[in-house]
C-alpha cells in the first residue's frame, strides 16, 4: 500500500542525517536567516571558538526587529541598543561574508517573510 507523506514528512526525510536509539534527530539545515537581536551572540561564539561560517552562501542576514516604521526610518534609529544590534548585524555581515540587508535595502523586511520573498527559502 502507497503511503501519503505531508510536505512536512518530505523536508524531514530530506534533511534528516540520522537518528539515534532514543529517536532524537540530527538535521542538516540548508539555510539559514539572521536578524540583529539575538546574532550578535552566535557571532562571538564563533570569533572565540576560532571558526567561520560553514556556508556562507547559504546564509542571509536582514535587520528586522530594531528597524523604525516610520517615515524617517533610514536616517537614524533613536534607541541606543537598537542602533548597536542594527551595527553588530552589519559589521558581522561583512566580516563573515554574509549577504546583508540593511535597514537602506528595498529587499529588507521581517526575517520570516523575506526568504520566500526573495527566492533564498
Amino acid at each position: 500500500m502507497n503511503m501519503a507523506t505531508t510536505l512536512y514528512d518530505k523536508i524531514w526525510n530530506d534533511h534528516l542525517v540520522s537518528t539515534d536509539e532514543s529517536g532524537t534527530s540530527l538535521l542538516y539545515i540548508d539555510r539559514h536567516l539572521v536578524h540583529e537581536v539575538t546574532s550578535p551572540q552566535a557571532f562571538e561564539g564563533l570569533r572565540m571558538a576560532g571558526r567561520k561560517v560553514h556556508a556562507p552562501e547559504k546564509t542571509l542576514a536582514v535587520v528586522d526587529h530594531n528597524v523604525p516604521t516610520t517615515m524617517d526610518r533610514y536616517e537614524f534609529i533613536e534607541n541606543n541598543e537598537s542602533r548597536i544590534q542594527v551595527e553588530a548585524l552589519a559589521k558581522n555581515a561583512a566580516e563573515f561574508n554574509i549577504e546583508y540587508f540593511s535597514e537602506h535595502d528595498k529587499r529588507q523586511g521581517v526575517v520570516h517573510i523575506i526568504g520566500p520573498e526573495q527566492g533564498f527559502t
